[in-house]
């Protein structure tokens, strides 16, 4: 443990906090030994009402419920009730066939390639602010046949599988989700403020109203997707503190959650179960973030140390991630033999990368871009996040689950190593490229039960879309290279683009749309004749 004074710690997560500014704000808290030792908080629960955060405030913690999840599924395996290596369909006979076995530990790990519902829904129009039921949730998963790529052979986060764990978790229990994580854990670990609220529309008390700021002025986040085993907990700082103080006195459940799994191919994953595990200046850090519109959770566990930081935001500006690292800056700082904190790149690292890149083999962009702040930029897939000077000089993520480190090879060129090793291959393409031709016209794709329909005029395109609930659009299309475009897609959370490649035959005559976003790949739309 380090010798960071209690004072010294309480007026360094005073000052993180005070970064956020006025409005709505969040709340930290340090656990030390088991014990909450630092719970600050800053700005306010309900600007309607002027209710200022405080010890009791409760938030939506998001995907922080799916380590809750994946441990309701552990307990079932050690009561005998499942196996994790069973193939999902055992519990879940509904499931279509994918073209490939998808089992328990494939969806506990997001390695089972089953595409991501939100992304399912998005495609179709529908993004969080549109009321949907579950059984049209499920309905999406249940229409794919194919998958994002081999199960157990990449990474790839989607909510789909925390969804399909919670409902195996009530079939094989015979209990409702909500019902068995209170009684099994929530109750035991003393979390009398913590429960499972699966409609947006249920009264919660003492529940902070997430914020958004689109355009400089506050507004309440609208979302209206029901919840479950990937995202549905309500929690606090102190409940969160005694969840950390709960693992601690089960370590072998603690152990098993922080479990990786090799991919196919031999390499590490940092996602675990529910949790993803990665060093951090030198430490095993333990932790998962939470991000719904308005709301923003991380939680951070630092087993050898005995330290758990917890940061919950009610503002979709802030960075809770950012915020618990900081945090563990402070007690990391000074010690011996402890890395210093990662590096932002430097201008004459930053200029040569400037710009927008292309994976010809995935179709995949990368935009790389310095902000009006003087900060280095990278976007995928639209969401932004800032690298780090990475121990062996490439550029790349030191948080989060996903890896990204990229080298720069020549002028033009850049590789980029995700998960299990992949290397893309991104070369700098130009401004001002054209439309592809013949790119106007009516396209289905099954999977997503959805029509687009692509108009272009005077040299300027745009997507119109018919999902299953609603429709979308008109979505701006960009052209990138060749057959490669981009699709814009606003959103509640953040504003996102598709990545899309035209199909084409021998003869050059268009077949189709390959449809790539963030956590839904080859979604095939087929170009319907005569339209």
């Amino acid at each position: 443990m380090t010798s960071l004074s209690h004072l010294h710690l309480v007026r360094g997560v005073d000052r993180i906090l005070s970064t956020l500014g006025d409005g709505p704000g969040a709340a930290i808290g340090v656990v030390q030994g088991g014990d909450l030792t630092v719970h600050r908080c800053r700005g306010i629960a309900s600007l309607e009402l002027g209710v200022p955060i405080g010890p009791d405030t409760t938030f939506r913690v998001a995907s922080v419920t799916k380590q809750f999840t994946c441990a309701a599924i552990l307990m079932l395996a050690a009561d005998g009730l499942l196996r994790l290596d069973d193939d999902a369909c055992t519990h879940l006979p509904e499931l279509p066939d994918m073209g490939a076995p998808v089992t328990v530990a494939h969806l506990m790990h997001n390695t089972s390639g089953i595409r991501d519902m939100l992304g399912i829904m998005r495609q179709g129009g529908a993004d969080l602010g549109q009321p949907v039921r579950p059984d049209e949730l499920m309905a999406g998963i249940l229409r794919q046949r194919t998958l994002n790529f081999t199960p157990g052979s990449r990474f790839l986060y989607s909510n789909s599988n925390f969804l399909l764990l919670g409902r195996i978790v009530e079939r094989v229990s015979g209990e409702r989700l909500a019902d068995l994580l209170a009684r099994r854990m929530f109750t035991p670990a003393g979390m009398t403020r913590t429960r499972l609220v699966e409609g947006v529309d249920e009264v919660v008390p003492g529940l902070a109203t997430g914020y958004v700021r689109p355009a400089g002025a506050w507004l309440r986040a609208r979302h209206a997707f029901p919840l479950h085993g990937e995202g549905g907990m309500v929690s606090g700082v102190e409940d969160l503190a005694l969840w950390s103080r709960w693992l601690d006195a089960n370590p072998d459940l603690a152990d098993a959650l922080a479990t990786q799994a090799p991919f196919t191919n031999g390499h590490p994953s940092l996602y675990a179960r529910g949790q993803v595990v990665r060093d951090y200046r030198g430490v095993r850090t333990v932790g998962h973030g939470g991000l719904w519109p308005g709301y923003r959770t991380e939680f951070l566990r630092v087993p050898a140390e005995g330290i758990t930081i917890v940061a919950i935001a009610n503002r979709g500006d802030a960075d809770p991630s950012l915020l618990a690292h900081q945090v563990l800056d402070l007690v990391l700082d000074g010690r011996a033999g402890t890395p210093p904190t990662p590096a932002r790149p430097s201008p004459a690292d930053v200029q040569p990368l400037v710009g927008r890149w292309l994976d010809d083999k995935a179709s995949a962009t990368l935009d790389i871009e310095v902000t009006a702040a003087g900060t280095f930029n990278c976007a995928s897939f639209g969401l932004p996040f800032l690298p780090s000077v990475l121990p062996d000089g490439r550029l790349g993520a030191v948080r989060g689950m996903t890896p990204f480190a990229l080298r720069r090879l020549e002028d033009d060129r850049i590789e980029v190593e995700q998960d299990a090793g992949y290397l893309g291959a991104y070369r700098r393409v130009q401004p001002g490229a054209a439309l592809p031709a013949g790119l106007a016209g009516a396209y289905f794709s099954p999977e997503m039960d959805t029509a687009w329909r692509v108009s272009v005029d005077a040299g300027a395109a745009q997507v119109a879309a018919t999902g299953p609930i609603v429709s979308g659009g008109p979505w701006p299309v960009v052209a990138v290279e060749g057959d490669v475009i981009r699709v814009h897609t606003p959103d509640v959370l953040t504003p996102t683009w598709l990545d899309v490649r035209v199909d084409r035959d021998a003869a050059g005559t268009v077949l189709g749309l390959e449809v790539n976003s963030g956590r839904v790949r080859r979604a095939y739309y087929h170009r319907q004749p005569g339209v």
